[in-house]
């Protein structure tokens, strides 16, 4: 006798009979149920691959990545039977997309100018990145807060021509307060080594600086740009300012920079009268005395053209005889022989020697006019 199988061992009866003999066979892992070892009626899960490529095709984000994960999800689903097939073509066909907009984008340019675009209005003022020889037009103009600029020729009609770049420590902001102390200690120090001849500046010209702000420098920018600009906030400048060894030639460097060595000595006057402070006076004037001896032996050492010797020689002598005189006023007893000596010395400043030098180097020949500054103590900030 039989013994029957344990009960549940046999597979449910099929209730329409089994199936005809020329009915298809099922495929290789499949059952009359659906895939083989998953129960009747269970849920089908979503690829998860699939779901990604979708997300990164709408995206438009990393198109490449989601047209491989796509792929990737449609072997998975043949293989194992997951739902997500039009998920995964989506994701695909939206990446293929996103790869010819990215291809486009890409050469033609359109990306570099997006970003930097971006750049410019997170970063607030990387379009301020000026140069020492930069000239620029500001549309807000040099006064007040300025956030842009154009770069145009020197040669024709702007706002501002930079003559230095100051850049300051890293660190917290140090605030508006300190960075003008800064500005105008330093800037007003390098405009002379950008224009040397301070009688070629013309009379309208001031100084202004683009400075940090609190905004701009949590981005970076540790920048102050030393800019030369019209005195009238409607006016232009016309033609460069520079004039420094990459625009003179030897014979009218080694003439500026000893006349600036003796200007700079000469601004460094006391305040206060030789009645107030003789003593005060008599040690600049023992300065300017040193001053005048490293300058005279600057201009005999050099070997100036032809043209230029003899009238050079001219001032060399007029430059010996009032360094006699501010010796006399660094040893003077009382403020009268002090002034006297004083006087002295200073009518050969600048005098007819000088002009005659100037001519002969190519240089301008009219000097400031008395009482007229160079530049004023402008700000903006970027």
């Amino acid at each position: 006798m039989s013994t029957p199988p344990p009960y549940g061992s046999q597979q449910p009866r099929d209730p329409y009979g089994p199936p005809p003999a020329n009915w298809p066979q099922q495929p290789q892992g499949y059952g009359p149920y659906g895939p083989t070892g998953r129960p009747y009626g269970a849920p089908v899960s979503v690829n998860a691959l699939a779901v990604a490529a979708l997300v990164l095709g709408v995206l438009c984000f990393l198109p490449a990545a989601g047209l491989v994960l796509g792929l990737i999800a449609l072997r998975q689903i043949r293989r194992n039977g997951q739902s997500g097939r039009g998920l995964a073509v989506a994701g695909a066909v939206l990446s293929c997309v996103g790869i010819a907009l990215w291809a486009v984008t890409l050469s033609t340019g359109v990306l570099s100018d997006a970003w930097e675009g971006f750049k410019d209005g997170a970063q607030g003022n990387e379009s301020l990145s000026l140069e020492k020889g930069d000239c620029f037009d500001a549309p807000g103009g040099l006064e007040g807060d300025t956030y842009d600029v154009d770069r145009v020729s020197c040669a024709g009609r702007h706002d501002g021509e930079v003559f230095a770049v100051v850049t300051l420590p890293g660190g917290a902001f140090p605030g508006d307060t300190e960075i003008t102390d800064i500005a105008d200690e330093r800037c007003y120090a390098l405009q002379d080594q950008y224009a040397m001849d301070s009688w070629a500046m013309p009379a309208d010209v001031d100084v202004y600086y683009l400075m940090p702000s609190r905004d701009s420098w949590r981005y970076g920018d540790r920048a102050i740009s030393c800019v030369f600009g019209n005195s009238d906030a409607k006016a232009k400048l016309t033609g460069s300012l520079r004039g420094d060894p990459t625009t003179l030639d030897t014979d009218q460097v080694v003439f500026l920079s000893a006349a600036n060595a003796v200007d700079a000595a000469l601004y460094e006057e006391p305040g206060d009268t030789p009645e107030d402070d003789l003593a005060g006076h008599r040690a600049w004037a023992a300065q300017v005395h040193d001053v005048l001896g490293e300058q005279i032996e600057a201009l005999r050492g050099h070997s100036w053209t032809t043209k230029a010797r003899r009238p050079v020689a001219g001032l060399v002598k007029d430059l010996e005889d009032a360094r006699e005189e501010w010796a006399g006023a660094s040893e003077a007893d009382d403020p009268d022989s002090y002034s006297a000596h004083h006087d002295k010395a200073y009518a050969y400043v600048d005098g007819p020697a000088t002009v005659t030098a100037r001519k002969a180097l190519g240089l301008a020949t009219a000097p400031p006019s008395p009482g007229e500054t160079e530049g004023g103590d402008s700000d903006a900030q970027v």
